[in-house]
């Protein structure tokens, strides 16, 4: 998913200037960014904000029906159960879609696309304000998870190509920024306003949100041409770039390992005597998260192989930490704290490595990262609840060591592509 605003100069004039169609395919990576959007020091930011936005939108559309699972269940009729698949079968669409769908526009000019996606977000959660059948909010929640798993392939490669290489990372930072402000301000906030005002008019206030997101990208965000047919690499062939595999087995482990604890952190927090205070330590964590994404955004076009390596690190001895004090309140929270600093910064840091690995087929191999990031959602639910209910709560940091340390050794051997060494 920030860097420090006092060193951002916004050069709209140039970010809303399209390209023309009839660049050549050779040049098109190269001249795109470097004369589109982006002077040799400055970032976009009115043109890459948007994407903050949708980002943002996109999370808390997702997760947004957790926190409400009484109020929408007493509305709708239903079990709270069956309202957590709201949450399941939007992960469902971001999975099955974003592959395939990528692929299949490769051609489209950027910004329609991403427009497409965006609207397939006010669509779906009007939908969801206004209807009173489960099955048809189960349909537009699946939608919606179509649109993010298109939205999020489209993210960091089309913030890439606005700026010079040397400013790739921090767009993407900027892009992503999005993801841990709504995990710690936007779900609490809309949680809040769905209790108070009514879980309809929340979604309904996303819409709204949405639709001035379309003009926002309409006025800021530069166009795109599509890839032509001659660029368009097989999918065997974008797999087998040298360091992808490596990028995307790093992501499935680490997000993998997240979601195990995070999933069940509640039950966990319960073995120092957390319990009720659960929010606050999410809430830490989120801060955490904000710094993390802080540091990453302003080191990683120098430092991503040594920052993958230190969040990695990090969270592995955060891991064990938990494991062997997790009795220990001031040690609980303090890893949570440090669990966070790792995190933050992890979306950035892998969709980075995905697209500087990938180059011209960077939608492509993002639209992978989704899919590797959505199957670690699921997988962290199943294998947490397994380890939860046959081993206990006390087992869960344990079992994170088994994915972080693996996921270290293929960083760290990645060295000459996947997460190679900056050569300035």
């Amino acid at each position: 998913m920030i860097i420090s605003l006092k060193r951002v100069q916004e050069n709209t004039s140039s970010a809303s200037r399209e390209i023309p169609q009839e660049i050549s395919s050779h040049d098109q990576r190269v001249a795109e960014p470097a004369t589109a959007t982006a002077t040799k020091r400055n970032l976009p930011m009115a043109a890459l904000l948007p994407f903050a936005m949708a980002g943002f939108i996109t999370i808390l559309t997702e997760a947004l029906p957790a926190g409400l699972l009484p109020q929408i269940g007493g509305d709708l009729g239903i079990s709270q159960s069956l309202v957590g698949q709201m949450v399941t079968i939007y992960a469902i669409g971001s999975f099955v879609a974003a592959i395939p769908l990528t692929t299949l526009t490769r051609g489209w000019r950027r910004r329609p696309l991403l427009l497409t996606a965006i609207a397939g977000f006010a669509v779906a959660n009007i939908i969801t304000a206004a209807s009173s059948s489960y099955g048809l909010t189960l349909a537009a929640r699946f939608f919606a998870g179509v649109s993010a798993g298109l939205l999020w392939a489209l993210l960091a490669g089309y913030a890439a190509r606005m700026v010079p290489d040397h400013l790739k990372g921090r767009a993407i930072a900027v892009a992503m920024v999005g993801t841990p402000l709504a995990l710690s301000i936007g779900i609490p906030a809309g949680t809040y306003l769905g209790i108070a005002l009514g879980w309809r008019l929340t979604f309904g206030l996303m819409s709204v949100a949405t639709l001035g997101l379309i003009g926002w990208t309409l006025l800021k965000v530069p166009d795109f041409a599509g890839q032509s047919a001659g660029q368009r690499l097989p999918l065997g062939k974008v797999l087998a770039i040298p360091g992808l595999k490596s990028v995307l087995i790093v992501t499935l482990a680490f997000v993998l390992a997240c979601n195990v604890l995070y999933t069940y952190i509640a039950a966990f927090l319960a073995l120092s005597g957390l319990e009720s205070s659960v929010d606050v330590a999410l809430l830490g964590f989120g801060i955490a998260a904000l710094a993390g994404i802080w540091v990453v955004g302003a080191l990683i076009d120098r430092w991503l192989r040594e920052l993958v390596l230190i969040s990695t690190l990090g969270f592995a001895l955060t891991a064990t930490a938990l494991a062997m004090w997790n009795g220990v309140p001031a040690v609980v929270f303090a890893g949570m704290i440090a669990w966070g600093l790792t995190f933050g910064g992890a979306a950035t840091l892998f969709q980075t490595a995905s697209a500087k690995t990938s180059g011209d087929a960077a939608d492509v191999a993002q639209s992978m990262i989704v899919t590797a990031w959505n199957l670690a959602i699921a997988g962290g639910g199943s294998i947490g609840g397994f380890l939860l209910q046959d081993f206990g709560a006390a087992s869960l940091p344990w079992s994170l060591l088994a994915l972080l340390v693996p996921a270290l050794a293929i960083a760290w051997s990645a060295r000459e592509s996947g997460f190679p060494s900056a050569r300035i």
